[in-house]
């Protein structure tokens, strides 16, 4: 590489162009926000809203322009309510369930038609997408993460439930949180979550993990401890580990936590024998790629592309899309 007067710039664009990263995009928390935040004026020649797909594919761009990721997943959900945290807790996203008997998800009648049309952006693009029957792109997004040891990894998500996979090694792993819109991304790892929640470093990904196991989340159906808010939870896994070591010392009477706190603790004993398990991701999630996750240099059926973008009127959400994929190869 030769460099010139504005060599820093030349090495700066340099690396930028051929930075090794693994982005893990959560897609359907990135396709539910461009939703609602396009208006559901934007449509097909035919009527059909396209907001979705457009602000989805905007976004995919902006992580390509910005990021500049050699790999790339979109992770997807095969089942959004998995059995097997259904079973460890009924209520688990119970509130959002529109047909109890297929385990639907209550979702907007103009979101639905959309997202084959954001599946076959990606595949006619060239982008990898993965899943795992019977569980959440949150356990592929774990999965991928664990199992990755070579290249950094980024998570892009508006789901703060996946800053349990931040840490420090044997790669690198930060959570990229857009859920204020991708201008205000934050760029979230160990340091940042510690900072954040007042949990140990070392031990950040895990500890969010614990604390929000004992905090609860109303959004998931996981009630949590009564009485037991965020800063709380945090320093009583600072503290004891784990929720099993919180428990076990709360059954043993320890005099490490005040008389008023074990009665809280012991009394949801049954919660917390099983919420760390609804709440960890499946790291042994058996997940599958539609291909390679490496981003293309070109895209890969661009007839196909054309096509989707002159029936569903996505121009120029195309257009920089084509852009963010082959204008910095």
């Amino acid at each position: 590489m030769t460099l010139h007067r504005d060599g820093q710039e030349t090495v700066g664009r340099f690396w930028q162009a051929v930075r090794v990263t693994l982005a893990l995009l959560d897609s359907a928390s990135l396709y539910f926000r461009s939703f609602y935040a396009l208006p559901e004026s934007m449509t097909a020649p035919d009527g059909t809203p396209v907001n979705a797909v457009r602000g989805f594919a905007d976004t995919v761009a902006r992580i390509l322009t910005d990021r500049r990721p050699a790999r790339l997943v979109a992770c997807l959900d095969a089942d959004w309510r998995p059995q097997f945290r259904v079973e460890l807790l009924p209520s688990y996203k119970a509130h959002r369930v529109a047909d109890e008997a297929a385990n639907a998800e209550e979702v907007p009648d103009t979101l639905t038609p959309q997202v084959p049309i954001i599946l076959d952006l990606l595949a006619a693009v060239g982008l990898a997408t993965a899943e795992a029957p019977g569980y959440e792109a949150d356990d592929v997004i774990g999965a991928l993460t664990a199992r990755e040891a070579e290249d950094p990894v980024e998570v892009i998500t508006g789901d703060r439930d996946l800053f349990q996979l931040v840490r420090a090694k044997p790669t690198p792993a930060s959570v990229i949180y857009v859920g204020k819109g991708w201008a205000k991304a934050e760029v979230l790892g160990p340091a940042e979550i510690a900072e954040r929640y007042g949990v140990p470093k070392a031990e950040a990904g895990p500890a969010y993990a614990a604390m929000a196991a004992l905090r609860g989340d109303p959004s998931d159906g996981l009630p949590g401890v009564a009485g037991i808010g965020e800063k709380t939870a945090a320093k009583l896994i600072t503290q004891f580990g784990s929720v099993a070591a919180l428990l076990a010392a709360a059954k043993s009477g320890s005099r490490e936590l005040p008389l008023k706190m074990r009665l809280k603790l012991t009394s949801a004993e049954d919660y917390l024998a099983v919420a760390p398990k609804v709440v960890e991701v499946a790291v042994d999630a058996p997940v599958s790629l539609s291909g390679a996750d490496t981003v293309p240099a070109k895209v890969k059926h661009p007839k196909r592309l054309a096509e989707l973008a002159d029936r569903w009127n996505l121009g120029s959400s195309v257009k920089r899309l084509v852009a963010a994929i082959e204008g910095g190869k």
